[in-house]
């Protein structure tokens, strides 16, 4: 396994508003990772033998209206584009590799098990997640029907609800997610998961301003809490330059309108709005409330679904 290239799917947007993360995860995987790497990424497309094909007005290819992202059901269509063979690591564009990749692609897979991925129990997170392709064939539908269903993301999601034993959870922190407190140095993979708060969109925002374009995540940007990790992105991204990366490199040509779920009110997560929700004016019963049931094990509320 060690031999083969690595297999990296990545979800990112199909107008040219994540050039800056695409650009800054190439670079962080290719600094740490030893072997060979191979990066789709994926993106709608009007091509209509692209696997990404969508066609809003003539409701063909990917139904996008329900998702979060421009990329959110692309996850389950990666073991049928590789044949149901070997493994494949997905992640989202908003992703900083701070380890040789080599660890995740090889990480252990119990028999019976389709993904590796992060939690346990209640939680599921396969926002940076490991394949086995040939035993995702046994559970996953097919592409066609998938590709059809605007509600197929939150359907394989709950699936994976009441099946947790086609899910390894890795114990490591190859999905750190807006630092969850953790030193750098304790980060394998940090994920800049909070939409509203992402280090890209100093560089993105005012790109696209000038080009009269908005980006696609529509709801409110707000400085992210971790100063140490916006340093971080910020001296990868002019490492990255240094290297001869250039954002304009991933660019392509723009896909257009798609539907999408609005995130206007978006909240964010609890590792970046808790010192907000602190200083905030909710009450402490509202906030005892939530943790209470957080604590609740086993509560379909607890479950956690990736966006």
């Amino acid at each position: 396994m060690e031999q083969e290239a690595i297999k990296v799917f990545v979800g990112c947007d199909p107008n040219n508003c994540d050039l800056e993360q695409m650009m800054v995860l190439d670079y962080s995987i290719r600094k740490h990772t030893k072997h060979d790497v191979e990066i789709v990424w994926m993106q709608l497309s009007h091509d209509e033998n692209s696997a990404w094909f969508s066609n809003p007005k003539q409701q063909q290819g990917w139904h996008t209206e329900k998702w979060a992202t421009p990329f959110s059901g692309f996850r389950w269509a990666i073991p049928e584009y590789c044949g149901f063979k070997g493994r494949a690591i997905y992640m989202d564009a908003d992703v900083l590799v701070l380890c040789d990749l080599a660890e995740l692609w090889n990480h252990p897979m119990a028999a019976g098990t389709m993904v590796v991925g992060k939690g346990g129990g209640q939680v599921a997170r396969l926002c940076t997640c490991v394949w086995d392709c040939q035993e995702a064939k046994n559970h996953l539908p097919p592409l066609a029907q998938m590709k059809q269903d605007p509600d197929a993301h939150q359907k394989m999601m709950q699936v994976l609800q009441k099946n947790p034993q086609w899910v390894h959870y890795y114990q490591d922190t190859y999905n750190c997610v807006d630092g969850e407190g953790l030193d750098i140095k304790q980060i394998k993979i940090l994920h800049y998961s909070d939409m509203g708060t992402q280090f890209s969109h100093a560089y993105s925002l005012p790109r696209l301003r000038d080009a009269g374009m908005s980006h696609w995540f529509d709801g409110d940007i707000l400085p992210h809490p971790r100063q140490d990790l916006s340093a971080l992105f910020d001296e990868y991204y002019q490492a990255a330059v240094d290297a001869g990366y250039r954002p304009e490199n991933y660019a392509v040509r723009p896909f257009g309108v798609f539907p999408k779920a609005s995130q206007v009110g978006y909240t964010g997560n609890g590792v970046t709005r808790q010192q907000q929700e602190e200083g905030s004016s909710k009450s402490w019963l509202s906030r005892s409330w939530k943790k209470m049931k957080s604590g609740l094990k086993g509560s379909k509320d607890d479950f956690s679904l990736d966006r």
